[in-house]
Protein backbone atom coordinates (compact mmCIF):
# COMPACT_ATOMS: atom_id res chain seq x y z
CA UNK A 1 0.00 0.00 0.00
CA UNK A 2 2.76 2.48 0.84
CA UNK A 3 3.96 1.80 -2.37
CA UNK A 4 1.08 3.16 -4.44
CA UNK A 5 0.88 6.56 -2.34
CA UNK A 6 4.57 7.09 -2.91
CA UNK A 7 4.16 6.12 -6.51
CA UNK A 8 1.22 8.54 -6.53
CA UNK A 9 2.41 10.96 -4.58
CA UNK A 10 5.76 11.13 -7.07
CA UNK A 11 4.15 11.11 -10.12
CA UNK A 12 1.11 13.85 -9.13
CA UNK A 13 4.20 15.80 -8.24
CA UNK A 14 5.67 15.21 -11.43
CA UNK A 15 2.90 16.55 -13.11
CA UNK A 16 2.32 19.79 -11.33
CA UNK A 17 6.41 20.49 -12.13
CA UNK A 18 5.28 20.35 -15.77
CA UNK A 19 2.14 22.15 -15.69
CA UNK A 20 4.30 24.37 -14.05
CA UNK A 21 7.18 24.55 -16.28
CA UNK A 22 5.17 24.85 -19.36
CA UNK A 23 3.11 27.77 -17.42
CA UNK A 24 6.43 29.77 -16.52
CA UNK A 25 8.01 29.43 -20.28
CA UNK A 26 4.24 29.82 -22.39
CA UNK A 27 4.30 33.39 -22.77
CA UNK A 28 7.79 33.38 -23.31
CA UNK A 29 6.92 31.72 -26.88
CA UNK A 30 6.11 33.25 -29.37
CA UNK A 31 5.73 30.37 -32.44
CA UNK A 32 1.56 29.54 -32.67
CA UNK A 33 2.95 25.35 -33.04
CA UNK A 34 5.26 25.36 -30.06
CA UNK A 35 2.68 26.71 -28.16
CA UNK A 36 0.43 24.35 -29.40
CA UNK A 37 2.51 21.74 -28.26
CA UNK A 38 3.06 22.83 -24.90
CA UNK A 39 -0.67 23.43 -24.31
CA UNK A 40 -1.03 19.59 -25.60
CA UNK A 41 1.83 18.59 -23.12
CA UNK A 42 0.00 20.69 -20.27
CA UNK A 43 -3.35 19.34 -21.08
CA UNK A 44 -1.29 15.78 -20.43
CA UNK A 45 0.02 16.68 -17.10
CA UNK A 46 -3.35 17.83 -15.79
CA UNK A 47 -5.41 14.75 -17.24
CA UNK A 48 -2.58 12.33 -14.85
CA UNK A 49 -2.66 14.96 -11.83
CA UNK A 50 -6.83 14.10 -12.26
CA UNK A 51 -6.71 10.91 -12.21
CA UNK A 52 -4.40 10.52 -9.46
CA UNK A 53 -6.55 13.15 -7.51
CA UNK A 54 -9.57 10.54 -8.11
CA UNK A 55 -8.20 7.28 -7.78
CA UNK A 56 -6.06 8.58 -4.64
CA UNK A 57 -8.70 8.66 -1.69
CA UNK A 58 -8.23 4.39 -2.13
CA UNK A 59 -4.92 4.50 -0.54
CA UNK A 60 -4.36 7.71 1.67
CA UNK A 61 -6.70 9.91 3.71
CA UNK A 62 -5.13 12.84 2.63
CA UNK A 63 -3.99 14.46 -0.83
CA UNK A 64 -1.56 13.94 -3.11
CA UNK A 65 1.86 15.72 -3.00
CA UNK A 66 1.97 18.99 -5.19
CA UNK A 67 5.37 21.15 -5.85
CA UNK A 68 6.17 23.25 -2.83
CA UNK A 69 6.16 26.91 -3.18
CA UNK A 70 9.71 26.76 -2.85
CA UNK A 71 10.12 24.88 -5.72
CA UNK A 72 8.25 26.89 -7.57
CA UNK A 73 9.94 29.74 -7.07
CA UNK A 74 13.44 27.90 -8.01
CA UNK A 75 11.98 26.58 -11.41
CA UNK A 76 10.66 30.53 -11.74
CA UNK A 77 13.71 32.22 -11.29
CA UNK A 78 15.57 29.29 -12.96
CA UNK A 79 13.71 29.80 -16.52
CA UNK A 80 13.40 33.94 -15.73
CA UNK A 81 17.56 33.77 -15.98
CA UNK A 82 17.66 31.37 -18.58
CA UNK A 83 15.69 33.00 -20.84
CA UNK A 84 16.63 36.62 -19.69
CA UNK A 85 18.73 36.54 -22.97
CA UNK A 86 17.62 34.10 -25.18
CA UNK A 87 13.87 33.35 -25.51
CA UNK A 88 14.44 30.78 -29.07
CA UNK A 89 12.30 27.88 -29.64
CA UNK A 90 15.59 26.15 -28.73
CA UNK A 91 15.90 27.49 -25.69
CA UNK A 92 12.48 26.68 -24.37
CA UNK A 93 13.05 23.27 -25.58
CA UNK A 94 16.46 22.44 -23.67
CA UNK A 95 14.72 24.08 -20.60
CA UNK A 96 11.78 21.53 -20.81
CA UNK A 97 13.78 18.54 -21.59
CA UNK A 98 15.40 18.89 -18.03
CA UNK A 99 12.77 18.66 -16.61
CA UNK A 100 11.04 16.03 -18.70
CA UNK A 101 14.23 13.69 -18.65
CA UNK A 102 14.28 13.89 -15.01
CA UNK A 103 10.75 12.82 -14.97
CA UNK A 104 11.31 9.87 -17.02
CA UNK A 105 13.53 8.80 -14.61
CA UNK A 106 11.70 8.82 -11.72
CA UNK A 107 9.12 7.06 -13.33
CA UNK A 108 11.58 4.49 -14.93
CA UNK A 109 12.33 4.15 -11.02
CA UNK A 110 8.82 3.72 -9.55
CA UNK A 111 7.77 1.31 -12.53
CA UNK A 112 11.24 -0.80 -11.70
CA UNK A 113 10.60 -1.56 -7.84
CA UNK A 114 7.37 -3.38 -9.69
CA UNK A 115 5.47 -3.04 -6.25
CA UNK A 116 2.39 -1.35 -6.42
CA UNK A 117 -0.83 -2.63 -8.12
CA UNK A 118 -1.72 -2.38 -11.79
CA UNK A 119 -4.02 0.78 -11.52
CA UNK A 120 -1.19 2.78 -10.37
CA UNK A 121 1.44 0.69 -12.53
CA UNK A 122 -0.63 2.19 -15.51
CA UNK A 123 -0.96 5.67 -14.62
CA UNK A 124 3.07 5.52 -13.81
CA UNK A 125 3.25 4.05 -17.17
CA UNK A 126 1.51 6.38 -19.11
CA UNK A 127 3.48 9.70 -17.17
CA UNK A 128 6.48 7.80 -18.95
CA UNK A 129 5.65 6.90 -22.01
CA UNK A 130 4.08 11.02 -22.04
CA UNK A 131 7.36 12.22 -20.87
CA UNK A 132 8.88 9.92 -23.62
CA UNK A 133 6.46 11.20 -26.40
CA UNK A 134 7.49 15.23 -25.36
CA UNK A 135 11.19 14.59 -25.81
CA UNK A 136 10.96 13.52 -29.15
CA UNK A 137 8.63 16.58 -30.25
CA UNK A 138 10.82 18.65 -28.32
CA UNK A 139 13.86 17.54 -29.71
CA UNK A 140 12.79 19.00 -33.02
CA UNK A 141 12.67 22.38 -31.86
CA UNK A 142 16.44 22.26 -30.36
Amino acid sequence: MEENINALDEIHKGSYMGMDAINFVLDKVEDDKLKEVLQKQYDGYQNIANRIEAIYPKYDNGDPHKTSAMNKAMTWSGVEMKTMTDKSNSKIAELLLTGVNMGIIEGKKILNKKKMNQEVEAIVSEYVSMQEQSVEILKTYL
